[in-house]
């Protein structure tokens, strides 16, 4: 192959590429992120009050703060995790110790957001109550489907 052929067909491989992606953005639907159901439901189904929306986003943002502490801390452990296999090239104490501090931590986030879901289905009443449990249901068995 001349030199000409291998820039043409690099520039129509790029091309390629850069049409699938904008193809794919477009027309692919993103998948859906974890609890996005959940909060759709209590912002856009259940109506809530004024008093429940301002409760509502107390709780939200003092959450989003601690789950942002708690995931910064993962990624913290999951690079000692990395250094730990870097030093051992096995499962030695390092790495198992690595491990379970990383699952320690991940307990940790979800039993906050358990802690979390809640304090927000505390602020609901029992009709919104309701919606809402059934939501949590769909969300947390949503994969197992």
């Amino acid at each position: 192959m001349t030199a000409r052929r291998i820039a043409l067909v690099t520039v129509l491989a790029f091309l390629a590429a850069m049409i699938g992606v904008v193809v794919g953005r477009h027309f692919v639907e993103p998948a859906p992120q974890p609890g996005a159901e959940l909060h759709a439901v209590l912002h856009d189904q259940l109506r809530l009050d004024a008093a429940q929306e301002q409760r509502l986003h107390t709780l939200e943002e003092a959450f989003a703060v601690r789950r942002r502490a708690l995931e910064l801390e993962m990624r913290a452990e999951n690079a000692r995790l990395a250094e730990a296999i870097t030093a051992e090239h096995g499962n030695g104490p390092r790495v198992a110790a690595a491990v379970d501090a990383s699952h320690r931590t991940m307990g940790e986030l979800q039993k906050e957001t358990l802690t979390h879901i809640f304090a927000m289905r505390s602020l609901l009443r029992p009709d919104q109550a309701a919606k809402f449990d059934a939501a949590v249901t769909k969300a947390l068995t949503e994969d197992a489907r």
